[in-house]
């Protein structure tokens, strides 16, 4: 089997559960059992549509990825921290508490 009829016979399955917890539901109730069910089925439904953009076109997901910056190893410039805080301690001419 090839991965879109893998997808295929997922979304047909998961098309299924949601009508059977429909049915469920109407024989049970609206409680929150059920709610739970419905609410792991519609999510289970999304992940999968999630999945399908993802691997019908894989060239144009890696196309949309950002290009990777390269950070130097040399320290920064000191003029850029002079008015900064050190995290937890404040400023310099103040006491940490």
């Amino acid at each position: 089997m090839s991965l879109q009829d893998d997808l295929t016979a997922a979304q047909r399955s998961v098309e299924e559960l949601t009508r059977t917890v429909g049915r469920l539901e109407q024989q049970v109730g609206a409680g929150l059992e059920i709610r739970r069910v419905r609410t792991d089925a519609d999510h289970l439904r999304e992940s999968l549509a999630l999945l399908r953009e993802t691997a019908a076109e894989p060239s144009q997901t890696a196309a949309r990825r950002p290009d990777l910056v390269t950070i130097p190893d040399a320290p920064y410039n000191s003029a850029l921290w002079a008015d900064a805080e050190d995290e937890g301690l404040g400023a310099r001419d103040r006491r940490a508490p």
